[in-house]
């Protein structure tokens, strides 16, 4: 999907990409993607960030990658080198499925907390 402004928000990056927000926070930090931030603390991104997001959800979900096997495949696109297809790439680790589960927690809890006011104001 090609993106047409010049900066985007974190909830247009993720919809463009078609995945949740929190999975943007979390290759952010997983791979040591830096964004810009607005003085309040909002993240933004240009269409730059949006090609490497496309790449990382790619190398993720299409090409199986772990989070360490993308990480150095990034590595290796941004010094020139492109090394992917006939190398071994990491089994996924336990670790992996366990900080994707806290985060998918963390979620859930935000999300009952949002449900829980909306049934106050009810």
């Amino acid at each position: 999907m090609k993106m047409s402004k010049r900066q985007y928000r974190i909830g247009e990056l993720a919809k463009a990409l078609d995945v949740e927000k929190f999975v943007i926070r979390f290759w952010e930090k997983e791979l040591g993607i830096k964004s810009y931030r607005s003085k309040g603390g909002q993240r933004f991104y240009e269409e730059k960030d949006f090609k490497k997001f496309e790449t990382i959800k790619n190398l993720l979900y299409d090409k199986k990658y772990t989070l360490a096997g993308a990480k150095k495949e990034l590595e290796n696109l941004k010094k020139g080198r492109n090394v992917i297809a006939s190398q071994s790439v990491p089994k996924i680790t336990i670790s992996d499925y366990e900080q994707k589960l806290t985060l998918l927690k963390q979620e859930l809890l935000r999300v009952k907390q949002e449900l829980l006011k909306v049934k106050e104001t009810l």
